[in-house]
């Protein structure tokens, strides 16, 4: 199906809901329901414009996760969270990352904490995270560099004068220990307030050598500077250690058929496969309302992040070997260490005035930042073999030897500053529009011992236009067209086959309606898209010399409904339909069958790791007397491991059930993930094959929390 076809079939659908829906009350949307969220449907979002807007108004698809879904799916993680929003799909991260595709794109380094780049690459805690927000589509009109799918924004819990005082035990049947808590009030009659929120964790897992231990704290503090100024401290400290794991390899075409709790890595994967990862925080931000059209913010952040990576895997790029009539696979050992300091700081204006018959919020904003980023990476390559079907838990013999592959010892500089510009304004009360541009300087800055130093900089603008049709208060129409821009090697290191390449650019086409129904308390929404990122990188086959010409694009629809259909229902579901290609690329990649190995172009094939439907559905019903029963599905069609297509993982959907309990001082919550035990695959690596991550068997979960 091509987007003429989806945009026909929901251009019939749009007139219809929206008649049978034009008599309902209207909406009323307040700056709370951006911070707390209305049950399973915030009406608002405080990231798409860098303010609090209501969703209606923002020509763009916006998904918001809440706490309160969060808290009756018992969700542990990012990927449990980003399971409920539609177009986004988990990639493995190396075993030691939270990654994510979003409509058929990588946002590697599209992640953000409170509106600040968080592009380090570890595990995130959730348990100083309030909500999730996802822009569908280039934001870089207010992020910057990169967003080719989207962004992802954890908002974290903030301080308040209303005291909160909860302490959480979580359990579950694979080993899963996890205890957290929440803090907060104000501080005397001034208006001040803190919030200090942590957890710590011992847990196992379902994968053999499985093991987890991290650590969070998160205080803040809210000063009240006078009747006009506020200043917001905060500081993050997370660590996170667990095993570095690469999944399962495959073989024909498809993951291996063995027992998905298989390790692949060292029989001692604690000792020889250990990613340990900390990475801490401080923020200041300064709000001021200088009258009643001008306030000002400044929001300063400095991050240190440290990664330790041991990890054993398969070497993909060597074939099986049959020895005495058995696979045999060739294995390598690594050691990564990434470390990380940097500083973004970002000043912004707000003027609101009218002008004619339009009124308008305008937004002026100055980013700067620095980043450095060290790294260091040993290799022990072919270390030893083992069977396919069964590795054993054997231990790799690499101690004590010298790495037979040092591939890169480097320093690399990432200096931004960007001028953006945005304008909210309202024609009446029927039309809407938003419209704004940005422009970055980014240079980049690669330094090794012995080489020659690379450098470039790129300037790039990135504008931004959307226009709003709202007939009445429930229906919302609108159509927009966004641009980003990829500078070469991005937030990794340069090197002298990417040094001379230009931005690659994505721009996304977007039509879509919005509704709310009920009063607000249930909405819907439909969009259908074409992304297209040009200029990529490609080899030309000539000259062999890399030049900006290949091209990748996604056509799509995603419906999503949230909120309360009926008194004493809330329900959260989405559907995505993306329909990829790989338009223009010379590169390829390989694949085993049996002991030959098959290689394959990506042009003309899908994107990796970007199924063709996928869907998620969430229900809860309140039974009486505090208690509710939820329930669930996700599901999605098959995916490529690779772009290259050549191993496919299957389709699989998988059956939630929760049990919740909730009072005025504690809440009980028993969540069944995988209720009928499906066997499936959640994700694989993205770039190549051979490394692919199996979903997690049937868990009963338990969640205690008490207030006091």
């Amino acid at each position: 199906m091509r987007l003429r076809t989806l945009c026909v079939a929901v251009a019939a659908a749009l007139p219809a809901a929206a008649i049978a829906q034009s008599t309902l009350p209207a909406v009323t949307v307040t700056a709370d329901q951006a911070d707390s969220g209305a049950g399973y449907n915030p009406l608002a979002s405080s990231s798409a414009t860098k303010g609090v807007a209501p969703l209606r108004d923002i020509p763009q698809t916006v998904n918001v996760v809440g706490p309160e879904l969060m808290a009756d799916q018992g969700a542990r993680s990012l990927a449990d969270a980003l399971a409920n929003v539609p177009g986004v799909t988990l990639n493995m991260g190396d075993g030691q990352r939270d990654q994510f595709a979003i409509r058929g794109f990588t946002a590697i380094g599209d992640v953000f904490l409170d509106g600040v780049r968080d592009d380090a690459l570890y595990f995130r805690d959730l348990s100083n995270t309030e909500r999730i927000e996802v822009i569908k589509g280039p934001a870089a009109v207010l992020y910057g560099r990169g967003s080719s799918g989207g962004i992802i924004n954890r908002v974290s819990k903030l301080p308040t004068t209303r005291t909160i005082r909860e302490i959480a035990l979580q359990l579950d049947t694979e080993g899963e220990k996890r205890a957290s808590f929440d803090l907060g009030g104000a501080l005397g009659e001034a208006g001040h307030s803190f919030r200090l929120t942590g957890a710590v964790e011992d847990s196992s897992g379902f994968r053999d050598e499985s093991f987890l231990k991290r650590e969070a704290i998160a205080p803040s503090l809210d000063l009240a500077l006078g009747d006009d100024t506020r200043l917001l401290l905060q500081l993050s400290h997370n660590r996170d250690r667990r095993p570095t794991d690469f999944g399962i390899p495959d073989n024909n075409g498809r993951p291996l058929d063995v027992d998905h709790a298989t390790y692949y890595g060292s029989g001692d994967a604690e000792r020889d496969d250990q990613t340990t990862s900390t990475m801490d925080t401080a923020t200041a931000t300064l709000s001021h309302r200088i009258n009643a059209d001008w306030s000002l913010r400044n929001v300063l952040r400095y991050y240190d992040f440290r990664l330790d990576r041991n990890n054993t895997l398969y070497r993909s790029n060597s074939p099986y070997t049959l020895v005495d009539g058995e696979l045999r696979m060739q294995r390598t050992h690594g050691h990564v260490v990434r470390d990380e300091q940097g500083w973004f700081n970002q000043f912004e204006l707000t003027q609101q005035f009218g002008l004619g018959a339009s009124r308008h919020a305008l937004l002026y904003g100055v980013e700067v930042g620095s980043q450095d980023k060290a790294l260091d990476i040993d290799n022990w390559i072919g270390i030893d073999t083992v069977p396919l079907f069964n590795p054993g838990g054997a231990i790799p013999p690499y101690a004590g030897l010298a790495p037979n592959s040092r591939t890169i010892d480097n320093v690399t500089t990432q200096d931004s500053a960007a001028f953006y510009l945005q304008d909210q304004i309202a024609f009446g009360a029927q039309w809407k529009a938003l419209v704004g541009a940005r422009y970055d300087v980014y240079r980049q800055q690669t330094r090794e011992p012995g080489k020659a130093e690379l450098e470039r900089t790129d300037r790039e603008w990135s504008p931004r236009a959307g226009l709003v049709w709202q007939p009445d208060a429930v229906q919302s129409y609108y159509a927009s067209v966004s641009r980003s821009f990829q500078p070469s090697a991005e937030q990794f290191q340069l090197s002298a086959a990417n040094v001379d390449n230009e931005p690659e650019i994505s721009t996304n086409y977007e039509i879509g309606a919005k509704w709310d129904f009920l009063g607000g308390v249930l909405s819907a929404g439909a969009s259908i898209f074409r992304l297209v990122r040009s200029d990529m990188k490609i080899t030309e086959p000539v000259s062999r010399q890399t030049i900006n010409a290949g091209e990748q694009r996604t056509d799509g629809l995603e419906l999503s409904v949230t909120g309360r259909p009926a008194r004493g229902w809330q329900i959260h579901a989405g559907y995505a339909f993306l329909d990829s290609e790989i338009v223009d690329s010379t590169a390829s990649g390989v694949a085993n069958f049996g002991t030959t190995q098959l290689r394959a172009p990506f042009e003309g094939k899908e994107a990796a790791l970007t199924p063709r439907h996928s869907a998620s559905l969430w229900l809860t019903r309140e039974l009486g007397r505090g208690w509710s029963l939820g329930g669930g599905m996700r599901a999605q069609s098959s995916q490529y491991a690779a772009p290259d297509n050549l191993v496919r993982l299957p389709g699989f959907a998988v059956l939630d059930a929760a049990l919740l309990y909730r009072s005025r001082e504690y809440d009980l919550s028993f969540n069944l993930r995988n209720a009928l035990d499906r066997e499936y695959w959640a994700s694989a690596h993205g770039s190549v094959n051979g490394l692919n991550q199996p979903g997690a068997p049937r868990t009963l979960q338990v969640t205690a929390a008490y207030r006091f």
